[in-house]
């Protein structure tokens, strides 16, 4: 009988449905195995997936039913992280309510994500949106509040005029803000913040805990955490500065540099600078053209480095003859260590910069190792590398580290104005969390202001707090703030008339503790302790690297206050950490030189022409510029629709390819010839399991003892088993890909030469059945039918993982490579425990080895054991 074409739409429909109606990846808390929870980065309903989702999905619903399969009790839930400003975009471009447009987003992406046959739990589904999720989140941020762990204060904000809103430093861009292109302003508003810095060295210590995320991950968040050990060091003023101070004090991890100082550096926003600027208009001016820059360090940094003479000077502390003068300068942050710095130009390259502008002296105190410190100098590229101390006095000779001490001891014994001159200190570059955000479609801060009372917590039975629903956008700013009655509220503490916080939270915050409210999605609580404790930490976490720093930050930050709260019982939220490669594809472009509007991938055609590929226009037949392989993108055009693909060719030619292509960190680039060659594998092996069904019955009895192809074949499944599980244990999907598709090549070759003996049958349908188990995880669809084909009653799904058998791993035999003169001409296989004369002897006899001696014996004869044999001819 022909074997029917495999109809991955009927198919995978059909499993779905029965996967759905049986509560297959239904979990249960009070389940008895052991548990496993995998988690993806849930998405922000933007409208529809993306084949980055196809990805990411894929790869977590691998891990997810290989350790169901494994005997776990696995968590594999999915939700939204909904707030967010492209929902008020939305709003205001469309006329269309922001809760409206997220839950029908929501709606489309869920139902693109079930195409896909995810083992999902969407049981526990919620979004953040939902108002029982932010009720909850309103009652961690009051036992947060309570805990003593949030705070209020003015701070430095990004401030869009047109859109009269507060600005993330990313959405700064040249100095304008992302939507309304309007300069950006920096404004002093009051904030609330999140005592993220108390937890600075914690967070820090811990990241050498983290063995199982990835290096680089670890790196950044250290970077970011920014420990550094210096000096806080006391400049003495050579008159009073304006507001009175008599010392100027900085924070320098270099003190090794000190008699290369060239000038000190005020940040605008020093106290000093705005008590200067009341009587220097130009200072004033300088001032407000600063506050123009965003309030990111990046932007600081690319900012041209400018400043201004206050005219106030210091005395040098290690030589008090020498006087340094004051500046005002742009690229000084004054949210790190005092805001103010000494500068050593010679050794940094920001300050170089600013003395070459401002012709002021650049002297070299480090120098290179094997340099002549007669012809030493710094051109326009500050010496940042290590090298010996000159030019500085009773420090020459030393080392940096060295001289860092000798600094230390020298000015730690030294009073200025009654203390001393330096102090040893650690500054962390981590700076508290801002969750305050003016804008209406966000979880809003659960606190009333009264003017007798001052800033009252709501009372947690007054919980939640929620987002009125007939609200505008007609006017730029937050809705809530002009809305007609939703401020007025009563004070909790007094009872008289009130008005509620008009921010909302970060969207951050909301991403910051997903994790564990899936433990427990319907708890009156945020949390149920018990089953938080139960699941988390999250045994791996699968996301993009593009949130290798915030997000993972902020979450490892929220479980260390969730645990201070009694919420739960740990620090760390994941155990095992996993970012994903992009998906890449070609670009296209019209215009002579590719540089005309951008073409998206199904609107061309692509023929080869005299070996050379050529792109042109589906529609009119214009040629097409075949540009770089870039990451999918709307802005160029270069994505490809998902649900197009699994319309195409089915969800399991989509994941096969996915997990096949490339390994999972690295990018993949999406290919038709790619997904067709999936979409051939994918009927291969349906007919390959349609065939072996037909002419072999389903294995009833222990292993017969076999010989020949028979044995053969059963080491080949065994090995291959054990080595694609791995492979899975270690997310080497692609590794048990290529596995797979060798295993078929060879099951396919003894069924082409026929299944003639009751031995040969076992080792068919044995390895047929490991086959099809190993390709469940990532082909589940396409499993289930083969298994069913096979004559199995159950589902794949439920299937016990096989266990390779240790006695068909181990090898009878040992092939060596045989090289003759250095180079390799063959191979010799022979049993593994033959001696030393019969493997010389067995290399004597091989064809090739007797040509090359022409019948003389060889000159050399070296045997390697278990690894080469060498001839000299």
């Amino acid at each position: 009988m022909a074997t029917e074409r495999y109809n991955a739409r009927e198919v995978e429909a059909r499993w779905q449905k029965i996967w759905n109606d049986k509560d297959v990846f239904v979990t249960h808390n009070d389940d008895p195995r052991d548990k496993y929870y995998v988690l993806e980065m849930f998405p922000y309903p933007s409208g529809r997936i993306h084949m980055g989702h196809v990805r990411n999905y894929a790869m977590g619903d691998v891990v997810a039913r290989y350790k169901r399969a494994r005997g776990f009790n696995v968590l594999h839930p999915m939700g939204w992280d909904a707030f967010g400003m492209p929902a008020e975009n939305a709003a205001m471009q469309n006329k269309v309510h922001p809760k409206d447009w997220t839950y029908e987003n929501i709606a489309t992406m869920r139902d693109q994500l079930k195409i896909m046959g995810l083992s999902l739990d969407w049981s526990r589904e919620f979004a953040t949106c939902d108002v029982s999720y932010y009720t909850q989140q309103q009652r961690l941020f009051l036992k947060f509040l309570d805990a003593g762990l949030v705070y209020r204060k003015n701070a430095k904000v990004n401030w869009d005029p047109v859109d009269m809103t507060v600005l993330a430093n990313e959405q700064v861009i040249d100095g304008r803000g992302w939507r309304s292109g309007a300069l950006v302003e920096q404004r002093e508003l009051t904030q609330w913040f999140f005592r993220i810095s108390d937890y600075s060295e914690d967070l820090l210590e811990a990241i050498d805990t983290l063995d199982r995320w990835p290096d680089k991950v670890r790196l950044m968040q250290k970077n970011w955490i920014g420990r550094s050990e210096g000096l806080r060091v006391r400049f003495e003023f050579t008159q009073p500065a304006p507001n009175g101070d008599k010392t100027l004090e900085i924070f320098t991890t270099r003190p090794d540099t000190l008699y290369g100082a060239s000038f000190m550096g005020l940040s605008p926003d020093h106290p000093i600078s705005a008590r200067v600027a009341e009587t220097n208009p130009e200072i004033k001016a300088f001032i407000e053209e600063c506050r123009r820059i965003g309030t990111s360090e990046e932007a600081i940094e690319k900012a041209e480095k400018k400043g201004l003479d206050t005219g106030l000077r210091v005395k040098h502390p290690l030589d008090d003859s020498i006087e340094l003068p004051v500046y005002v300068a742009n690229f000084i942050l004054m949210d790190y260590g005092t805001g103010a710095i000494f500068a050593c130009p010679a050794h940094d390259q920001r300050d170089l910069d600013f003395a070459r502008k401002y012709g002021l002296p650049v002297k070299p105190v480090v120098l290179p190792k094997d340099a002549d410190p007669a012809s030493f100098d710094v051109d326009d590229e500050a010496f940042t590398d290590d090298g010996v101390i000159f030019n500085s006095d009773f420090l020459d000779g030393l080392s940096i580290a060295d001289a860092k001490e000798a600094v230390a001891r020298k000015l730690e014994g030294v009073k200025v104005d009654g203390a001393p001159q330096a102090e040893r200190q650690v500054n962390y570059r981590l700076r508290d969390w801002g969750i305050s955000r003016q804008r209406y479609w966000g979880c809003p801060i659960p606190v009333v202001h009264c003017d007798d009372c001052g800033v009252v917590p709501e009372r947690d039975e007054n919980l939640p707090v929620q987002l009125p629903d007939d609200i505008n956008f007609d006017k730029p700013g937050n809705p809530l703030d002009r809305h007609p009655t939703w401020r007025d509220t009563s004070c909790p503490n007094c009872g008289k008339a009130a008005r509620r916080e008009t921010d909302t939270m970060d969207t951050f915050v909301d991403s910051s503790w997903y994790f564990a409210r899936f433990t427990a999605p319907d708890c009156d609580q945020p949390t149920d302790p018990e089953a938080a404790n139960g699941w988390l930490p999250v045994d791996q976490y699968i996301g993009g690297i593009e949130h290798a720093i915030l997000h993972l930050l902020y979450s490892r930050f929220f479980t260390r206050a969730m645990q201070k709260v009694g919420a739960l019982d740990l620090k760390e939220p994941f155990k095992g950490l996993f970012t994903q490669g992009m998906v890449t594809h070609e670009t296209y472009r019209l215009g002579e030189g590719g540089n005309g509007r951008w073409i998206a991938p199904a609107d061309i055609r692509i023929e080869d022409v005299d070996g050379k590929r050529r792109a042109t226009l589906i529609d009119t037949g214009e040629e097409v510029a075949i540009g770089s392989i870039e990451k999918m993108s709307k802005s160029k055009k270069n994505t490809v629709d998902p649900t197009d693909i699994i319309d195409t060719y089915g969800a399991d030619t989509a994941r096969w390819f996915m997990l096949s292509d490339s390994p999972p960190e690295r990018d993949v680039i999406w290919t038709e010839d790619g997904v067709q060659g999936a979409w051939r594998f994918v009927q291969r092996v349906w007919r390959l399991i349609s065939d072996i069904a037909e002419k072999t019955e389903p294995r009833s009895r222990s292993a017969p003892n076999v010989e020949g192809k028979a044995l053969d074949l059963r080491r080949a499944s065994h090995k291959t088993l054990a080595a694609a599980s791995a492979d899975l244990d270690s997310l080497g999907f692609n590794r048990a890909v290529a596995r797979l598709y060798e295993l078929v090549n060879m099951l396919s070759k003894v069924c082409n030469e026929g299944v003639e003996d009751a031995g040969t049958e076992y080792a068919v349908r044995e390895a047929a059945d490991y086959l099809v188990q190993m390709m469940a995880p990532m082909m589940p669809h396409l499993a289930e039918e083969c298994w069913s084909v096979l004559g199995h009653d159950n589902l794949i799904s439920d299937a016990k993982w096989p266990e390779a058998d240790e006695a068909l791993l181990s090898e009878d035999t040992v092939t060596y490579p045989v090289q003759i003169n250095g180079k390799k001409r063959g191979e010799l296989t022979i049993a593994k425990e033959a001696s030393k004369e019969e493997v010389e002897a067995a290399t004597l006899a091989l064809d090739v080895v007797q040509k090359a001696l022409a019948g003389n014996p060889p000159k050399k004869l070296i045997v390697v054991p278990q690894r080469i044999v060498n001839v000299v001819a």
